[in-house]
């Protein structure tokens, strides 16, 4: 007797010292029928026992299944853009798989299936036998043996991870535990099958056993299941295959790598090391195979002698569909798809509880794997009612390789209240790997590093609206009158710290800038109205709007990490996305929502996952964003951004951005819609070598100038997607306060120096000229006149200060005087040119002066004429 510590190992390996062949076939004989009943004798009792004892339940899981991203068609129904898998598999259902390949399978692999109770003592005795004799390893696994061996491998390749850099060898390692039918081990493994299968007998049917045999098991490389092998081999259905096909497809489960058809120089070696079952010998293993199981067809009856003929001699003619997995399947969708991918391989959307502990890359190899395994069908708020509208006028506007200068556009439409990016396009073809034509890059111009993009693109006069946003914060009028002339602004502060400008900023188009209000220079991009703006304001300030609005560098750095004076003009590298995610927030009432692409997802029971929903948040108040709106709204009606104007009814608020000669962008929004197109050379970088791109000023491209193409791609985008989202309603009205006329202590400053003058009322807030100077009596040089005088004045207004040429004369009130007195008080205030009118003649005692022209308090040349008038 074994001791009763003895590993079940050990106890096979003296199992047939100890019983007997006939012990052994009797065991499974009697567990087959009736596991629980003893068997006389020791030796038999001990053997069951052993057989009784090893696990008796196997539930098979779901098998591995590719994940496939959706988006919504032109008729707003699901469509696949693209799959990711491990395993390229299709589930389907009993009625989809044509009669003839159950015939074929089972005929060739099984043919008393439905007849045994999952296992066949008789062969399965006969291969135990051949087994420990050394004369064979066959298993003479029934089919419900072959599913349990499949569902062991399935699950032993579950615990595989997919980036495991030793994945192949751990996989055939799960093969070879599963499929050993050698020495102890491999006796062990069978019994246990067989135990298995008699479980799996109990709990499934004979079809649901069958069916879920062929939706697991491989075919060769990645091909499981019967419905990807039928159409990668021959580009048909498991329904519509033919009896050659199913009996090609039958053969090869036994041995899946060997008999491939789709390896062309050949799928395996003959025992002199040659290549064979190619493309030159007519995959002539794999026909070997396939006549084998039509034989076996036609002596069960399956086929017609006819029918066989027929089949056999034809040549194995595989038709290939080639599987495509990955974004690069998507097409023009590819930049959005691989936007998608990255927001799965950074986030925790399908782990679950067992990857919310994980982070970095161990979080996105977990998801990843999830994507490629799980079986997921993931709606996407891809629509391709502004798609393809996105995509198309990309395409006619800009070539993918204009100059070999690397010429891009990108268009990205967002909900403002949600976050969804409805249209992602670009004008290059997506590809995961490197190429010396332009025409294609992997780099999606609309994202940020994080999710496929580059470091960004400088924004040029659109990042101008973190700054209107802060003027309006701080509670600053946008009809408040400022000095925006093109000059030096060399006042700009960061907290305590100056920030330092030594440069004159030039405006679009070499204009000189003018005295105006924040709505002006909001309509006409003005930069050194801007300039003057930020003057008022702290540079550090302006970069948190800008975090506290949803913008990151395209690096993924905060707005807020580095400052200069440029940053007023748009100099920092961002993602067109995230300028769409700022002014979306505008046109959200100031509520920021975060990008998303990611509506729903379903597993492989029909289940929805518990998904996030759109994360947003208030980031600035209602009245600054319906007031920014009232500002921005100007551009699209009358301003820098007319020309993208929609022409359908629908309120856009927008602006425009210009960086240098190679970098140009337009952004317009109703309230349910933003869409932000970039066109510029894509080489301009945080991380570029380029010092000089190309120009894309004065180039065109079917009948148009690059650096005005931008209108027409978002204008084009925007009404789709007006269309698409009902319109949108009014913008809000400004903010009255925010709004007002806004009236300042203007102070008088005759009688001071230039200097002097000028450094008071810049400090009060107010602009000076310097006029000519004029007539005075006050000393020379120093301030004699001020245009408006002293008082309450529009802030922001300008003063014209007129300096003394000391040539000047008051003239005295010489009213009721005589003459003589009135000629003496003259003289006496330096005028030397004196008229005296005809009234005035005469007895000078008689007359008494009625006044002078010019009248008294004039300030006159000395040398000018006084004419002195009589009673």
């Amino acid at each position: 007797m074994p001791q009763k510590n003895r590993t079940v190992k050990g106890v096979l390996g003296g199992l047939l010292g100890l019983v007997g062949l006939s012990a052994v076939a009797g065991v499974l004989v009697t567990a087959t029928v009736t596991p629980a009943l003893a068997i006389a004798g020791a030796a038999g009792t001990q053997a069951l026992e052993v057989f009784d004892k090893l696990p008796s339940y196997l539930q098979p899981d779901a098998p591995m299944e590719p994940s496939t991203f959706y988006g919504t068609n032109d008729i707003g129904e699901p469509f696949a853009m693209a799959t990711f898998f491990d395993q390229n598999r299709t589930p389907v259902t009993f009625d989809q798989i044509a009669p003839v390949m159950y015939d074929a399978l089972l005929s060739s692999e099984d043919k008393s299936f439905y007849e045994h109770g999952g296992i066949n003592i008789a062969a399965t005795a006969q291969a135990l036998l051949e087994n420990v004799t050394n004369t064979s390893s066959r298993g003479a696994s029934t089919i419900s043996q072959q599913y349990v061996k499949n569902v062991l491998i399935q699950q032993c390749e579950q615990t595989v991870s997919s980036t495991d850099q030793d994945y192949d060898s751990k996989i055939a390692d799960c093969w070879w535990k599963a499929a050993n039918a050698e020495g102890t081990e491999g006796l062990e493994r069978k019994l246990q099958e067989m135990r298995y299968a008699i479980q799996i007998e109990k709990d499934y049917s004979k079809n649901e056993i069958l069916l879920g045999y062929l939706n697991i098991a491989s075919f060769g490389g990645t091909i499981y299941g019967i419905e990807a092998a039928a159409n990668r081999y021959f580009s048909t259905t498991a329904a519509n295959l033919t009896v050659a096909q199913a009996a090609t497809l039958a053969g090869m489960v036994q041995n899946p790598n060997s008999y491939r058809i789709d390896k062309v120089e050949g799928s395996m070696t003959n025992s002199a090391g040659e290549v064979v079952n190619s493309e030159a010998d007519g995959y002539a293993v794999a026909k070997d195979r396939r006549h084998y199981v039509l034989g076996r067809m036609l002596d069960d009856g399956k086929i017609t002698q006819a029918q066989y003929d027929e089949a056999d001699a034809s040549a194995v003619e595989p038709v290939l569909t080639e599987p495509i997995q990955g974004c690069q399947a998507a097409g023009d969708n590819a930049y959005f798809c691989q936007y998608a991918w990255n927001e799965i391989r950074t986030g925790n959307l399908l782990g679950g509880d067992e990857a919310a502990d994980l982070e970095g890359d161990e979080l996105a190899a977990a998801q990843l794997q999830s994507l490629q395994r799980d079986g997921l069908q993931i709606y996407t708020t891809l629509d391709m009612r502004v798609q393809a509208t996105a995509i198309a006028s990309i395409h006619a506007a800009v070539p993918p390789n204009y100059d070999d200068k690397y010429l891009g556009a990108a268009g990205v439409t967002v909900e403002p209240g949600t976050g969804r990016i409805l249209a992602m396009a670009q004008n290059t073809t997506f590809t995961q790997s490197s190429s010396e034509d332009q025409a294609f890059t992997g780099v999606n111009f609309s994202a940020n590093s994080a999710h496929g993009g580059g470091v960004g693109f400088q924004v040029g006069s659109t990042y101008k609206l973190f700054t209107l946003v802060d003027w309006l914060e701080n509670g600053k009028s946008v009809n408040q009158t400022i000095n925006g002339v093109n000059r030096i602004y060399d006042k700009m502060t960061c907290g305590d710290d100056a920030v330092y400008n030594n440069t004159k900023i030039g405006n679009f188009d070499k204009a000189g800038g003018y005295v105006g209000t924040p709505m002006r220079f909001t309509r006409d991009s003005l930069n050194s109205g801007y300039l003057a703006m930020a003057e008022q304001l702290d540079l550090c300030e302006i970069n948190a709007v800008a975090d506290r609005m949803g913008v990151t560098l395209g690096t993924g750095g905060k707005t807020t990490d580095e400052v200069n004076p440029y940053d007023v003009l748009g100099g920092k590298s961002i993602a067109p996305l995230q300028m769409a995610t700022a002014y979306a927030t505008i046109a959200n009432g100031g509520i920021s929502c975060t990008p998303r692409v990611i509506d729903r997802i379903v597993d492989q029971s029909g289940a929805e996952l518990t998904i996030p929903g759109p994360s947003c948040t208030q980031v600035i108040t209602p009245e600054v964003a319906a007031t920014a709106a009232y500002a921005l709204a100007g551009v699209m009606n009358g301003g820098t951004g007319s020309r993208a104007r929609t022409y359908d009814g629908v309120p856009l608020i927008g602006k425009t951005g210009t960086h240098e000669t190679w970098s140009t962008m337009m952004i317009e929004s109703s309230t349910r819609a933003t869409t932000a197109v970039w066109v510029g050379r894509w080489n301009k970088r945080a991380d570029s070598t380029e010092e000089n791109p190309a120009s894309i000023y004065n180039q065109y491209f079917n009948g148009q100038v690059l650096q005005n193409v931008r209108y027409g791609i978002a204008r084009d985008m925007q009404t789709a997607a007006n269309t698409l989202m009902g319109g949108g309603d009014a913008f809000p009205q400004p903010d009255s306060n925010l709004t007002r006329q806004v009236y300042s202590d203007l102070p008088s400053v005759v009688g001071m120096s230039v200097d002097q003058a000028t450094s008071t009322l810049d400090s009060a807030g107010f602009s000076v000229v310097v006029g000519d100077a004029v007539d005075s009596d006050v000393a020379t040089g120093l301030i004699a006149e001020q245009s408006p005088g002293a008082g309450r004045v529009a802030g922001g207004s300008t003063i014209t200060i007129s300096p003394s040429n000391g040539q000047g004369a008051t003239v005295p009130d010489v009213t009721g005087d005589s003459i003589q007195e009135a000629l003496t008080k003259l003289r006496s205030a330096g005028l030397t040119n004196i008229d005296q009118a005809g009234s005035c003649r005469g007895n000078d005692d008689d007359l008494e002066v009625s006044g002078t022209n010019p009248a008294a308090g004039s300030a006159v040349n000395r040398a000018a004429t006084v004419t002195v008038t009589c009673k």
